[in-house]
């Protein structure tokens, strides 16, 4: 699953990049962070869904860009993309986008979704550009479990 260019490999993500992708996510405006983004849950979301997040990484091995993805056997879900400031428009988060839909696909995944927050103009111009529409007939809603609470 993994391809290079000059700039940059892409791999899986490991529960060891845990520090650095969740680094990434904290400096990129728009990537929302709660209690379910720390390391264990994203650890369990890991080993749910092996090999299908990925993670960009520079010459040096240093993380620049990385994207949650899993499936629920149904549909698959994208989340919390992000690409370092300096390593934006080299097609970085193009190449994990089709790399995540063609490992849903190979999953036997039909549909994926991904979640932005409705002011993210810039999310959805990307996610637009990549070829996703927007739902108007479907919104989110959300509440915690005693897990959570």
């Amino acid at each position: 699953m993994a391809d290079a260019s000059p700039d940059f490999a892409v791999r899986p993500m490991t529960a060891a990049d845990y520090d650095a992708v969740h680094a990434l996510w904290q400096a990129t405006p728009g990537v929302g962070l709660d209690p379910s983004d720390e390391r264990a849950p994203t650890e369990r979301y890991l080993q749910r869904n092996p090999g299908l997040s990925l993670v960009g990484v520079d010459s040096e091995g240093k993380i620049i860009a990385a994207v949650l993805c899993g499936h629920d056997g149904r549909r698959g879900y994208l989340s919390h993309m992000a690409v370092a400031p300096a390593a934006r428009g080299a097609g970085l988060g193009r190449q994990l986008t089709e790399q995540c839909l063609a490992a849903l696909a190979g999953q036997g995944v039909l549909k994926c979704n991904v979640r932005i927050f409705a002011d993210n103009h810039a999310a959805a111009g990307f996610w637009r550009r990549m070829g996703f529409a927007p739902r108007q007939d479907l919104s989110v809603m959300q509440r915690t479990t005693a897990a959570g609470e």
